[in-house]
């Protein structure tokens, strides 16, 4: 039985290990996608209640930091995968719901929204 707990120690310290902050550059950009999320004035839903953007990104902000105590994100996309797309707790899909346009799955959403913000230029910092 030691041995046991001396292996699972050794395994929780390991994964601790991989766990790290988001790059800087990498947050920039999940930053701005949220920031899209919040101002597109489209409903969130999750677990069958609809959310307002600020609340979306609110929540979608708390999955990554606790995504971030397990694991390092390495692409937007990765975490749209992880945290964006279906509740950690039930499993249900999250959606968007824009105006009266049907509501699409989160991971949908995002994508297009992650392909227009990367297509639009930066402006040179002054």
């Amino acid at each position: 039985m030691p041995h046991a707990i001396v292996a699972f120690a050794v395994l929780l310290m390991s994964v601790a290990s991989l766990a790290a902050p988001t790059a800087a550059p990498l947050r920039a950009e999940i930053d701005a996608l949220l920031a899209r999320l919040e101002a597109s004035g489209c409903r969130f839903g999750r677990n069958d209640e609809w959310y307002t953007g600020a609340d979306a990104k609110a929540h979608l902000l708390r999955k990554l930091e606790v995504v971030e105590k397990y694991g390092t994100i390495t692409t937007t996309e990765q975490f749209i995968d992880a945290a964006a797309t279906k509740s950690s707790v039930s499993g249900a899909p999250y959606a968007v719901q824009c105006g009266n346009a049907p509501a699409v799955p989160s991971s949908a959403w995002l994508a297009a929204q992650l392909k227009a913000l990367r297509a639009t230029p930066t402006k040179p910092a002054r």
